[in-house]
C-alpha cells in the first residue's frame, strides 16, 4: 500500500510539473557548459565516467564480439511489461545474463538469467559461440567489480582528506585517476586506509550478480515517446528508478555511449539517439526472494505440512492451524504467480540460449502440484462438522482470502497471455498460459477456475456463523 501511495504521489508531481511547464521546457547542461563540472561535483559526485581506452583491448574485443554473437543468434528480446494495469512491449530489446538461478524483476515481469559459466554448475549452451559470449560477460563483470571497488575506495579517501584539510580538489580529476590506473590502486586509496567493515560494504555493494544487456536501433524503434521535461528528443527508456536492487549498491554500465546513474536519489532516462548500440548494465540485484535457492526453500517449508500414510500411501495434512494453512497457501501462490507463470509468460525465449531453466522449473511445477493437493485437503477438512467451530471459521476465512487472490491472479495472467501486445510478439516468444487445465483433466485435484470453490466456502462461513 505504501508503495502504491508513493507511486501515485510521484505521478501527481509529474503531472503538476508538466502542467506548470506548458509549452516550455526545463534548461539542462552538457559538458560544453561552464556550470557542468561544478554541478557534477556537487549534485552527482558518485557518477563516474571511465574512458574506453582505459579498458584492456582484449576485453573490449571479447565483449563486443559477445554482443554481436547474441544479436546474431536472436537472443535479444522485447519484454512484455505491465504499467498501470496495461501490457506494453518495450522498445528496447534485452537479455539477462548472470549467476545461475538468479532473477531480476521490473515492471511486473520477472526475467530469468541465462547463466554465465560458473564453477559447480552444468550449463548446456545452444552453441559454443553463445557460451563464449556469456564467458566474456562474466569477465567484464569481474573487471567492473574490481574497478568499482577501487573507485569507491578512492572517493572515500578523497572525502576523508577533504574533510580534514578543507582543501577543495577537483573531484572529476580524482575520479579519472581512480579509474585509469591499470595497476593496483594507489597507496592513499588502498584498502588499508579503509576500515574493514567499510571495505566489506564496498565489496558487497559492487558484487554484481547479473547484467541486463540492452540493444536498441533507433531507426527501427517506432512510436517512441518524446522526453517531456527538457525537450531532449526521443526516449528509448522513459524517466525511472531501477527496481529490485540492493540498497546503495552501484550499477556499472559498459556501453558505446555510457549512461551510469545514481539510482536512489536521481531518476534517469535513455535517449534514443540515432545509431544502433549495445549496453551491459551490471547490477547487484536484490535476490532475497528471487533465486531458485530461495523458492525451493519455500517449497520445502510448505511441504513439511504434507504427510503420507506408510500403509495406504494416502496423503494428509499434519496441521490445520490457521497460521500454517495461510503460510502454505501463500507459498503456493508465490510459486504459481512469481515463478511458473512468469517463466512461461516469456514463451520459449530462453531455449535460444540454454535449456538450463527447464529442469528447475519442472521441479517447481512438481512441488506446485503437491500444493494443489494440499489445497484440496484443506477444503475437505474444513467441510467436516467435527472441527472446532471457532478454529474452523477462522481457517475458512483466512483460506478464502488466499483463494480469492489466486482466482484474481489467474484471471489477470490469462488475460495478459491473450492481450493485443502479447499477440504482437513473434510466435516463439508469445506468452504461454501455464499451468492451465480443463475440468475433464482428472490428474488435477481442483479446477482451474475457483469461482465455485470460493462460493461454497463463502456459504460455509455463513452457515458456521
Amino acid at each position: 500500500m505504501k508503495r502504491r501511495a508513493g507511486e501515485r504521489e510521484k505521478e501527481r508531481k509529474k503531472k503538476k510539473l508538466l502542467e506548470e511547464l506548458g509549452e516550455n521546457r526545463l534548461p539542462y547542461v552538457t559538458p560544453a557548459d561552464a556550470d557542468f563540472h561544478q554541478l557534477w561535483k556537487t549534485k552527482y559526485s558518485k557518477l563516474i565516467f571511465g574512458k574506453s581506452d582505459t579498458v584492456p583491448e582484449e576485453l573490449h574485443q571479447m565483449v563486443q564480439e559477445g554482443f554481436l554473437t547474441l544479436r546474431k543468434h536472436d537472443c535479444f528480446f522485447q519484454d512484455l511489461v505491465r504499467i498501470k494495469g496495461k501490457d506494453f512491449v518495450t522498445p528496447v530489446s534485452r537479455i539477462l545474463i548472470g549467476n545461475p538461478g538468479c532473477t531480476y524483476k521490473y515492471l511486473n515481469t520477472r526475467l530469468f538469467t541465462v547463466p554465465w559459466p560458473t564453477e559447480g554448475y552444468d550449463i548446456n549452451y545452444c552453441s559454443p559461440q553463445i557460451q563464449d559470449a556469456c564467458k566474456a560477460l562474466i569477465r567484464l563483470n569481474d573487471y567492473l567489480h574490481i574497478e568499482a571497488v577501487k573507485a569507491l575506495q578512492g572517493q572515500n579517501s578523497f572525502e576523508t582528506k577533504e574533510t580534514k584539510d578543507t582543501t577543495v580538489i577537483d573531484r572529476e580529476q580524482n575520479f579519472a585517476t581512480s579509474l585509469t590506473e591499470k595497476g593496483s590502486v594507489s597507496k592513499d586509496q588502498s584498502s588499508c586506509c579503509v576500515p574493514e567493515d567499510d571495505y566489506i560494504s564496498l565489496k558487497n555493494r559492487t558484487s554484481y550478480n547479473l547484467t541486463l544487456l540492452n540493444y536498441m536501433d533507433p531507426l527501427q524503434m517506432l512510436y517512441l515517446k518524446q522526453e517531456p521535461y527538457f525537450g531532449m528528443g526521443s526516449m528509448a527508456v522513459s524517466w525511472h528508478h531501477d527496481e529490485n536492487l540492493v540498497e546503495r549498491s552501484t550499477v556499472a554500465v559498459y556501453s558505446y555511449s555510457c549512461e551510469d546513474d545514481l539510482n536512489m536519489t536521481h531518476q534517469h532516462c535513455v535517449l534514443a539517439g540515432f545509431s544502433p548500440r549495445f549496453s551491459s548494465t551490471h547490477r547487484v540485484a536484490d535476490c532475497s526472494r528471487g533465486t531458485l535457492e530461495y523458492i525451493f526453500g519455500q517449497c520445502e517449508l510448505a511441504l513439511q505440512n504434507l504427510q503420507t500414510d506408510s500403509d495406504s500411501k494416502a496423503l494428509s495434512l499434519k496441521s490445520l492451524e490457521t497460521a500454517v494453512v495461510k503460510q502454505v497457501e501463500e507459498i503456493h501462490n508465490e510459486v504459481e504467480f512469481e515463478w511458473l507463470r512468469q517463466f512461461w509468460f516469456q514463451g520459449k525465449r530462453y531455449l535460444k540460449c540454454s535449456d538450463w531453466w527447464l529442469k528447475p522449473m519442472a521441479k517447481l511445477e512438481e512441488f506446485w502440484r503437491k500444493m494443489e493437493i494440499m489445497t484440496s485437503l484443506v477444503l475437505s477438512e474444513v467441510g467436516k462438522e467435527e472441527q472446532v467451530e471457532e478454529q474452523r471459521n477462522e481457517t475458512i476465512s483466512c483460506f478464502l482470502l488466499v483463494l480469492t487472490e489466486r482466482q484474481r491472479l489467474r484471471k489477470e495472467w490469462t488475460a495478459r497471455c491473450q492481450s493485443e501486445a502479447a499477440e504482437s510478439l513473434p510466435e516463439d516468444q508469445r506468452p504461454e498460459c501455464h499451468p492451465f487445465w480443463t475440468d475433464d483433466e482428472r490428474n488435477m485435484p481442483l479446477p482451474y477456475d475457483l469461482e465455485e470453490v470460493i462460493a461454497n466456502l463463502q456459504n460455509l462461513v455463513q452457515w458456521v456463523e
